[in-house]
């Protein structure tokens, strides 16, 4: 999904650095639109999955409290997968030459 959007976006791109954009500000720009996706999804997925874990739990004779550090560390590993993964690609588009993406204007 990142290179598909980085794709879309080259002629965006192209404008922006033919403007002068850095390209830590472009990867800023590719980049927020998905942590803001991945952090909205992990704000609805960790009650699902603590009310889906204190259920089956409640089955066992000898069970354990659910710590929230688990789920905290389960959310840094998303952002930190997402963003190595957006930022891979989103460097990729800023270091290409601006004049192949907007040579077919």
């Amino acid at each position: 999904m990142a290179a598909y959007t980085a794709e879309q976006r080259s002629k965006e791109i192209g404008i922006r650095k033919v403007l002068g954009a850095s390209v830590s500000g472009l990867v800023k720009l590719l980049s927020k639109d998905f942590l803001k996706l991945v952090g909205i999804s992990i704000l609805i997925a960790i009650p699902m999955a603590w009310y889906g874990m204190d259920s089956w739990l409640q089955d066992y004779a000898y069970r354990i409290e659910i710590d929230w550090r688990i789920f905290l560390v389960a959310g840094v590993v998303a952002l930190l997968i997402a963003l190595v993964t957006v930022s891979f690609q989103a460097v990729k588009a800023a270091l290409a030459n601006p004049v192949d993406s907007l040579k077919t204007e």
